[in-house]
């Protein structure tokens, strides 16, 4: 039987989203916990795209297995509209199977977010993240004030879940709080994947 693990399972368009997955796994295995960085391939509206087997950069694509024999599960996905971006939205879509048999029921997970601007509906995308979750029967953390950056941010962070601003060009750098806050949500996600494993 292999190791506990965390999934950090994200999509990321410009690589900030990227970033803040590996910041989130810092704080997983900071509580004790393997983390297990995964992606998803990108969507087209052209019926003939096909993504290769393995990405060229970043993490390997999620499988099925992936996410059914995780013990817990942080979800990343850039703003589009306020809502989750397709290729993740695409793949949480297919998982009908985990749902009947059960599997994800119990085990925690949180979820974190980058948009070009502050008002770009970030705690909507973490919102729209949260529901299919729910219906796993996931239980969902959030990120308390007891982090205190969340008192002091000007840019990314909100109770929700990990944000980050990055700007009209989609090219301002994740900031020092908000990988803070990164950190902090991954460690607790990870310390509350340990306490349920002790239970089950």
């Amino acid at each position: 039987m292999s190791r506990p693990y965390v999934l950090v399972l994200y999509y990321s368009s410009h690589g900030a989203t990227r970033t803040m997955a590996q910041h989130i796994a810092r704080g997983i295995e900071q509580s004790g916990i393997e983390a297990r960085l995964r992606t998803v391939p990108a969507v087209s509206a052209n019926s003939e795209a096909s993504a290769p087997a393995v990405p060229e950069q970043g993490a390997l694509y999620c499988s099925e297995q992936d996410l059914a024999n995780c013990a817990g599960l942080a979800l990343g996905s850039p703003t589009r509209f306020g809502n989750m971006a397709a290729a993740l939205k695409y793949f949480i879509d297919g998982t009908s199977a985990l749902w009947l048999s059960g599997a994800l029921i119990g085990k925690p997970a949180s979820v974190f977010s980058s948009s070009s601007s502050l008002h770009g509906g970030q705690e909507t995308t973490l919102i729209s993240m949260m529901l299919p979750l729910l219906h796993h029967g996931m239980v969902i953390t959030g990120l308390p004030y007891s982090e205190s950056e969340l008192l002091s941010t000007t840019t990314g962070g909100t109770p929700y879940g990990a944000t980050h601003v990055a700007g009209n060009d989609s090219r301002r750098p994740v900031d020092d709080t908000e990988l803070k806050l990164c950190r902090a949500q991954g460690k607790r996600l990870g310390e509350l994947a340990i306490k349920l494993q002790k239970e089950t």
